[in-house]
């Protein structure tokens, strides 16, 4: 400093400490304004609001909602004697809390995490300077820095970390599991499994806590499941608009993005469009491809929408203003038949091995090209169960039965061995008390459908 130009880094001026008690006020008042103006609170914004309004869907009771997932997890964990859940899955954690921080990046960093107690608090463990992201749902009880171990923070020292980390889970369960030393662990490495093991811990299946708990939605979270249902099928009104020959599929694609987004949804799972010779076989993520006129354009929303509920429904267009082939005709029929014959057989009391033996499966020419379930759950993602065709099932496919409150997908993709073109469809279906009622309300393709 002693070469420093004069009035530059060579004069200095004091400054003061923060008071402590000014401080604690200060972030206080931040994090009460951070609260106040989270995405949650604000809501889902005039264009869902004003669509939701015109559709006659209420809003959901979110406390209620949120009281009612609380009693599910923690029936489970009384159920099978387990003194708590600790969470990584950002949707087990969304279940819980109904706060959301960087959902997709958390799904392949384990930087936040969850402990819900048995008979105790919930503590949320979130990523540094996010302890506001909570507040909002009045469920957590308490937020603690995260002690991540993976690779990226850790690299050869992950060990230590993995110590540090399993010291905070020890001094949970000896604060708050009642002398039970039995945890349940939704996903994790096998270092802090070894790590838990080393102090006396046990860790179980957290993933069977957590499905068990949503399988069966409240009436509120089927409120929520309504209005993003409503909001899936007004953004594919807008990409069916925007479908003409020469637009890309990935430019289709984007337009149920944008309508997602634009209604306070949160993210798309997959990117399954594809066009013309791209829908035989299925699978294909969208592409730069140019959609031609008279090409099927066959799709599956995988949405997250507003609420976190996701909405799984699945279409085939033709493009263009043409007639379709007979063929392009015969394969939507079939579709449809499909998936109209097995959304009849959707009841409470039936039973997953019932389902599949008895559903109306592809003709032998496309059942090589068979989709990879006949019905599977859904609610925050898809769900369990996952129900396959007759010749799919095996000594370890678990049954079970269909309870009221569940929804399930009914799906189907028809499209011949070595054909060239194929179709997908998908509905979504609640399972009521004396039946079933579908929740997916977008029209065929008439012209497909059309004799």
């Amino acid at each position: 400093m002693e070469n420093a130009p004069k009035g530059t880094f060579g004069r200095h001026r004091k400054i003061m400490p923060f008071d402590a008690a000014a401080l604690d006020v200060l972030q206080t008042q931040s994090r009460q304004k951070a609260a106040a103006l989270n995405q949650h609170i604000l809501g889902y914004g005039v264009l869902a609001e004003t669509e939701w309004a015109a559709a006659g869907l209420p809003a959901p009771d979110l406390p209620a909602m949120r009281k009612y997932r609380l009693e599910r997890i923690r029936a489970e964990l009384r159920r099978r004697d387990y003194a708590g859940v600790l969470l990584y899955d950002p949707i087990n954690i969304r279940y819980v809390t109904d706060a959301t921080n960087m959902q997709v990046w958390v799904t392949h960093n384990a930087t936040r995490y969850c402990f819900v107690a048995t008979d105790g608090p919930i503590i949320l463990f979130d990523y540094h300077h996010c302890e506001h992201l909570s507040d909002h749902a009045g469920v957590v009880d308490e937020v603690r820095p995260a002690v991540s171990w993976i690779y990226f923070y850790g690299g050869e020292l992950v060990p230590r970390r993995v110590e540090r980390w399993a010291l905070g889970i020890v001094d949970l369960l000896a604060e708050h599991g009642g002398g039970n030393r039995r945890l349940a662990v939704d996903h994790i490495d096998a270092e802090p499994v070894a790590e838990l093991a080393r102090h006396g811990i046990s860790v179980h299946n957290g993933e069977r806590i957590m499905e068990r708990a949503r399988m069966i939605k409240s009436p509120d979270e089927l409120l929520g499941m309504r209005r993003s249902i409503a909001a899936c099928e007004a953004a594919m009104a807008e990409m069916e608009s925007a479908l003409k020959p020469e637009i890309s599929e990935n430019e289709l694609w984007a337009e149920l993005h944008r309508g997602n987004i634009v209604r306070g949804g949160e993210w798309i799972e997959t990117r399954l469009l594809a066009s013309g010779p791209r829908t035989n076989p299925w699978f294909q993520e969208c592409s730069s491809r140019i959609i031609e006129d008279g090409d099927l354009v066959s799709f599956d929303t995988d949405l997250i929408g507003p609420y976190g509920f996701c909405a799984d429904i699945s279409r085939t267009w033709l493009c263009g203003d043409g007639a379709p082939s007979d063929e392009q005709r015969d394969l939507y029929r079939i579709a449809a038949d499909q998936i109209a014959a097995n959304r009849e057989l959707l009841r409470p009391g039936v039973t997953l091995k019932e389902l599949s033996d008895t559903a109306r499966h592809p003709p032998e020419d496309c059942m090589p090209n068979r989709y990879g379930s006949l019905y599977h759950g859904v609610g925050l993602a898809d769900e369990y169960p996952g129900i396959p065709h007759r010749v799919d099932w095996k000594e370890d496919t678990p049954d079970d039965v269909l309870m009221p409150g569940m929804v399930l997908c009914v799906e189907s993709y028809t499209g011949r061995l070595g054909g060239r073109e194929g179709v997908k469809l998908e509905e979504q279906v609640l399972i009521t008390e004396t039946g079933s009622e579908q929740l997916s309300r977008y029209p065929l393709d008439a012209r497909l459908v059309a004799n």
